[in-house]
């Protein structure tokens, strides 16, 4: 088991997100976003191949690696109306810069469905089909995760993308259950229930965020907690994982400082940096507390 973070919510340039990581002692980023001086901020495959190499070059430097691409891969900003060629674009683009960095993972989703969706359209199968075919036939694997999108509208759907998708596996976070609707369920849907999600994929489960948040009727979306602190269940979850043997990365997205899909939450460099290591240091008090109590 190692831990990781995407390290864009300590800050965007690669030299903050380098310090933090050292700073909690870690070896590895979840790439996500990253900024070098002189270009703009950018996906990690979308940045220019001269801001790419300058990456390169400071992660080798500092001894840290790319765990896993925190893609943009059909993910909420996109529906199935997006053109498939910018899905197959990133891809493409992605797929050299993993190899080169040495980075397995990568994130994916699966568009964002409409607001009235019950059911994942074929053309969404089809197209997570031949991505997954891509990175997979690139000794590369796709991890789609439970957020906005087709395959995170419900446990079920989750498995219904997974039946139809050979070779995908998941990565599960805790507290996207919490925003969203439970669409396998009669209307108005509630929301989803993050331990009967977990259940439904933790077989299938490859990588882990760990967020924890608590629904707010007032206004009508989440707030974010410390780890452990929210309706997560993240404390639940983990303690299964062990128990279960899971041995692979858990990666912490705060969302405390900063939330990356809503520009509205800002914060001072200093409180995003700040409050990201604060808490990478409270995860791993809480997973040394109970891998203590599944050995």
């Amino acid at each position: 088991m190692y831990f990781s973070g995407i390290a864009d919510e300590a800050g965007a340039p690669i030299d903050v997100q380098i310090q933090a990581t050292r700073e909690l002692g870690w070896k590895c980023i979840e790439g996500r976003a990253v900024e070098v001086p002189g270009f703009p901020k950018g996906n990690f495959h979308d940045i220019p191949e001269a801001a790419f190499e300058v990456v390169v070059g400071k992660l080798a430097e500092a001894g840290v690696r790319i765990n896993c691409f925190g893609s943009a891969i059909m993910n909420w900003a996109k529906t199935v109306e997006t053109p498939f060629e910018t899905t197959l674009a990133e891809v493409r683009r992605a797929i050299p810069r993993m190899q080169r960095l040495g980075t397995r993972l990568v994130r994916i989703m699966s568009f964002k469905p409409a607001e009235d969706a019950d059911a994942i359209p074929a053309v969404v199968f089809e197209r997570v089909r031949e991505v997954t075919r891509m990175f997979v036939d690139a000794g590369l694997q796709p991890v789609h995760e439970n957020c906005m999108n087709h395959g995170g509208m419900s446990p079920r759907h989750a498995l219904q993308l997974l039946e139809q998708t050979p070779g995908l596996r998941w990565v599960f976070d805790t507290a996207n259950p919490i925003f969203n609707p439970d669409r396998s369920k009669p209307k108005p849907w509630p929301r989803q229930d993050p331990w009967e999600f977990w259940l439904a994929v933790r077989d299938m489960t490859a990588h882990i965020h760990i967020k924890d948040a608590t629904w707010n009727p007032a206004r009508n979306d989440a707030d974010y907690n410390w780890p452990g602190e929210g309706s997560g269940r993240v404390e639940d979850i983990l303690r299964d994982a062990f128990a279960r043997g899971y041995d692979a990365g858990i990666s912490i997205e705060p969302h405390l400082a900063v939330v990356f899909h809503d520009a509205s939450v800002t914060a001072s460099a200093d409180a995003q940096y700040n409050s990201y290591v604060e808490y990478g240091r409270r995860l791993e008090r809480l997973v040394a507390r109970l891998r203590g109590q599944t050995r």
